[in-house]
């Protein structure tokens, strides 16, 4: 049985109507997706969540959707989950991915495999090459290979997973607030016309539960920073609705390239 844990966004509810059976659908409490039947829980009763997730015959999780880290209030700590506070505590004074990877061992050790969402829907991971009726131009490809190699020197510092790129300077770098805050900041600038937005994973993310993502919005949000284009690793970045980004980015002149 798989057991969803979702968060916000788009990829939860494309998941649901793509899957054959609906699975368990569970959220942290503060970040439930607007989808029916969701049950919630509390990072201070991680323990019996996942006791609750083997007592109902639960061998598979995905973790789908954004969720911000959370809190953790010593007061409402479970006896379920006293065992895992020291690792948990240490978790919580790292970056996001090994913050994910000791949350991640938790379910492992309970014998409940991590599934993937691009897995379960591969046409997640679009394919090689450019998507769109536009073409990146020559400055575009030397802006794409700026932003890749500068997200390759941020990766070990756990920062994020995108950039922007101006004929060669860096103009902005994904932060704790996400893609769509760094886009958003850019629209009042002149300079950022022509460039692009690069995303990538960083080296030895946890794809299988902190894939990067886009969608319609961050199409839109580029469009209004007066980027050319947008540029996505290939393999390494999932898009939501891709025919609509698609069709999104052609009205809006931009193109969509997924780098090899």
């Amino acid at each position: 049985m798989l057991a969803l844990i979702a968060g916000r966004g788009g990829l939860p509810k494309l998941l649901m109507q793509r899957l054959k059976e609906r699975p368990l659908v569970c959220a942290l409490e503060g970040y439930a997706p607007d989808l029916s039947g969701v049950e919630t829980f509390r990072i201070e009763t991680l323990g019996s969540f996942i006791a609750m997730l083997k007592e109902r015959g639960v061998t598979q999780v995905c973790f789908a959707g954004q969720v911000q880290r959370p809190a953790l209030d010593p007061s409402l700590i479970d006896p379920a989950t006293m065992p895992l506070v020291p690792r948990m505590m240490a978790a919580l004074q790292q970056g996001d991915d090994a913050a994910l990877r000791v949350v991640l061992a938790f379910f492992e050790e309970a014998g409940i495999a991590i599934v993937a969402a691009h897995d379960l829907v591969p046409e997640l991971l679009p394919s090689e090459g450019v998507l769109t009726a536009i073409q990146p131009t020559d400055t575009d490809k030397q802006d794409a290979a700026r932003g890749v190699e500068l997200l390759s020197l941020l990766s070990p510092a756990d920062i994020g997973q995108s950039c922007v790129i101006a004929r060669g300077q860096a103009l902005a770098v994904e932060a704790q607030p996400g893609t769509d805050f760094m886009l958003s900041s850019l629209s009042h600038l002149e300079r950022t016309r022509g460039g692009v937005f690069v995303k990538a994973p960083k080296d030895g993310q946890d794809r299988r539960v902190d894939m990067p993502t886009i969608g319609p919005d961050t199409v839109r949000l580029a469009a209004e920073a007066g980027l050319s284009g947008l540029v996505l690793t290939a393999g390494g970045v999932q898009m939501l609705e891709p025919q609509l980004c698609i069709a999104s980015a052609n009205d809006a002149g931009l193109f969509i390239w997924v780098r090899a």
